[in-house]
C-alpha cells in the first residue's frame, strides 16, 4: 500500500504543478495580449507633425544664431536632429523618411558655424540647410512646401538676444 500512495502522490503533485503552469502561462499571454493591443492604439506622431516641429525650431534655431545666442542655437540644432531621428524611428511607412538624409551637411554645417561662434558662416550654413529642407521637399513631391528665412520671430514670450555672459 505504501509503495501505491507514494507514486499516486507524485502524479497528483506533478499534475497540480502543469495545471499552475498553465494558469501561469495563461496569465502571461492575457498580459501580452493586452500590452499589444496598447501599442497598436497608443499615440504616435505622425510624419507632418514631426516636421511641424523642426519648422519652428528651424524658426528659432535662425534667430537664437543671428544674435549670437550659441546656447540656445545647440540647443535649437539638438532637437531639430532629435525630430529627424524620430522620423527615422516611427515613421517607417512614409518613403519620404529615406531622402531625409538630404540635409545632413548642412546640419553637421550649422553645428560646426555654432561651435565656432561664427555668425557670417552660421547665416551661410543656414541658408544652405533652409535650401537643402526645399530641395528635400521637391524630391518627395512636397514642392508645395516653401521653407525659407524667418522673417519674424516665432514667439513674441521668448528672447533670443542672450543675457549678459550666456553666449
Amino acid at each position: 500500500m505504501k509503495k501505491t500512495i507514494v507514486p499516486l502522490v507524485t502524479v497528483i503533485l506533478l499534475i497540480s504543478g502543469c495545471n499552475d503552469q498553465q494558469k501561469t502561462i495563461q496569465s502571461l499571454q492575457t498580459q501580452i495580449d493586452s500590452l499589444q493591443r496598447q501599442i497598436e492604439t497608443s499615440y504616435k506622431p505622425g510624419f507632418g507633425e514631426f516636421m511641424s516641429s523642426i519648422q519652428v525650431h528651424h524658426e528659432k534655431l535662425w534667430f537664437a544664431g543671428i544674435n549670437q545666442n550659441w546656447k540656445l542655437a545647440g540647443f535649437e540644432i539638438g532637437e531639430i536632429k532629435e525630430s529627424l531621428d524620430d522620423i527615422q524611428t516611427y515613421c517607417t511607412d512614409r518613403p519620404e523618411r529615406k531622402s531625409i538624409s538630404i540635409i545632413n551637411g548642412p546640419i553637421d554645417s550649422i553645428s560646426k558655424a555654432i561651435a565656432q561662434k561664427d555668425v557670417a558662416l552660421f547665416k551661410n550654413n543656414f541658408i544652405t540647410l533652409t535650401n537643402s529642407c526645399n530641395s528635400c521637399h521637391r524630391a518627395t513631391e512636397h514642392e508645395f512646401n516653401v521653407i525659407k528665412i524667418p522673417a519674424t520671430p516665432p514667439f513674441s514670450n521668448q528672447e533670443f538676444i542672450p543675457a549678459a555672459g550666456n553666449k
